[in-house]
């Protein structure tokens, strides 16, 4: 024992000696690669011991290359040929995993954000119709508006608030079920004309009331599996988007047509554009962007937000996409779906 002590204390400065140097210069190292990527600080960290013990050992055999020093050294390009590469797997897997971690916090805040942002926006939307209901009928309960135009008026009024809420009720339960993942999708085949028919037909009530002209342009009519009612309610939301930002005399064109693999539609509308910063906000829920677009000029209440989002998520749960820019005189709105194979 008394042996073993006194050749440690022989060899302990000069491992000392030279492997601390090593570990300094590996600790400065890895501080300036701090910027870099984990996999390089992971490989760095793994080569700092296995050169720190190289350096030893030469120091200890006093630069003497021994048998002992040549299988020390061997041993150590050995280790250092299986750590390295594991080191470097190591920090990729690692790296990913951090990614991930980052990306999906990121996710969650901007999806608390949404959800706070969603709440703002639903309370104020749904106090103003409720302020209109709640004054009305206490007019017409106190006796204030008796005369039979004004009654009548004011039932009309009540109406008009109640069909508005409870579009805004039936659009927070479309996006909870999106959002959630209960939506369940009947896939037929669809002609995208029929679709087309069906939900400018709806809109063109609308568009008559605010004086924008509702265009559809023939072209190719796409079969695509999708789910009828969903694609429709995409079409028409983009309608309703598009009629609302639309001036007076202002023109809304719908087309569709399909490449080799895919059919694609999309409604261009008059909105005067949307800045840059914001196209990549558009589908995000609650929002409504700035006054930079053209104003409706009171002809259609804004509407709470949802639309969009709601297009969105419909056209994903069809394994689809969907994407705005500036196009003309205002935006284009264009959603691809896969075309059966």
């Amino acid at each position: 024992m008394d042996e073993i002590l006194a050749h440690l204390a022989h060899i302990a400065p000069y491992a000392v000696g030279l492997s601390l140097p090593v570990f300094l210069l590996g600790g400065w190292l890895l501080h300036a690669l701090r910027h870099r990527s984990l996999t390089t600080s992971m490989t760095v960290l793994i080569l700092i011991p296995l050169v720190a013990t190289f350096a030893g050992a030469v120091g200890i055999s006093g630069f003497m290359f021994t048998p002992t020093l040549t299988i020390t050294l061997l041993v150590c390009l050995l280790v250092a040929a299986v750590t390295v590469p594991m080191a470097v797997l190591l920090g990729r897997g690692i790296a990913k995993r951090t990614v991930w971690e980052r990306e999906a916090r990121a996710r969650e805040r901007a999806a608390e954000a949404s959800r706070r942002e969603l709440v703002a926006w639903i309370s104020h939307d749904l106090r103003t119709p409720l302020a209109g209901i709640r004054a009305m009928a206490e007019a017409l309960s106190d006796g204030v508006v008796a005369a039979p135009v004004e009654v009548r008026d004011y039932g009309f009024r009540i109406g008009a608030e109640s069909v508005r809420l409870n579009a805004m009720v039936e659009d927070l339960f479309e996006l909870s079920k999106i959002t959630a993942g209960a939506l369940k999708l009947t896939m037929t085949p669809v002609a995208l004309r029929e679709v087309i028919e069906e939900a400018v037909s709806a809109s063109h009530p609308a568009a008559s009331r605010k004086g924008v002209h509702l265009v559809t342009e023939p072209g190719a009519s796409p079969v695509v599996s999708a789910s009828t009612p969903e694609l429709s309610r995409v079409l028409r939301n983009l309608l309703a988007n598009a009629i609302r930002h639309t001036p007076p005399s202002g023109s809304v064109v719908v087309r569709a047509g399909q490449t080799e693999r895919e059919a694609w539609l999309s409604v261009d509308d008059a909105c005067g554009g949307i800045p840059e910063a914001e196209l990549s906000r558009v589908f995000e829920v609650a929002f409504r962007g700035t006054p930079a677009r053209t104003p409706d000029h009171g002809h259609q209440p804004a509407g709470a937000g949802l639309g969009l989002a709601i297009a969105r998520g419909l056209v994903e749960a069809h394994k689809g996409r969907i994407n705005a820019r500036n196009h003309g005189p205002g935006c284009r709105f264009e959603l691809r779906i896969p075309l059966p194979h």
